[in-house]
């Protein structure tokens, strides 16, 4: 059964978004850690309105918990009910902060605007839209930053 209710819908959007955001493989050797990251958000931005399930789940860490404490299955089943029902997904990213408090391991504060089309026949009006303050961590895995934590909330004041 696909989630429904708006609130898990923007719960899903916000997994979508931290899930590929944050994580990727493969960084260049002679970037800096945080431009290593930063290039990420941008990739993973790309990445997630292609609506890849496989391709992002190869960028979370095995042991993924957010902070419902839901872990990597959950998220696989989320991400594909989001992409069943939206069939186009357009983000706009912002990163507010990237930290490093131990070299394998980084805190990213985002700023995502997400806005989705239900079906391929929508009009323009029929669209889903938010924007989440989120926060992930992530961890050097094998010189491939994984995304091992995320949690999110509405940037929209008392929701």
């Amino acid at each position: 059964m696909l989630p429904q209710a708006p609130a898990t819908m923007r719960r899903i959007a916000a997994l979508l978004v931290g899930a590929w955001l944050a994580a990727a493989a493969g960084c260049g050797a002679r970037e800096t850690p945080e431009a290593q990251v930063r290039a990420l958000v941008a990739a993973g931005e790309r990445a997630a309105e292609a609506r890849d399930v496989g391709g992002m789940m190869e960028l979370v860490a095995p042991r993924f918990e957010d902070a419902q404490g839901g872990g990597r299955e959950e998220l696989a089943r989320l991400l594909r009910g989001y992409f069943v029902i939206h069939q186009s997904v357009h983000l706009l990213t912002r990163v507010e902060q990237v930290e490093f408090p131990y070299r394998d391991y980084a805190r990213v504060r985002l700023t995502v605007g997400a806005l989705g089309r239900e079906t391929a026949g929508a009009t323009a009006f029929d669209v889903a839209a938010d924007v989440h303050e989120v926060v992930l961590e992530l961890r050097l895995e094998d010189d491939a930053w994984r995304v091992v934590r995320a949690e999110w909330q509405s940037a929209r004041r008392g929701g």
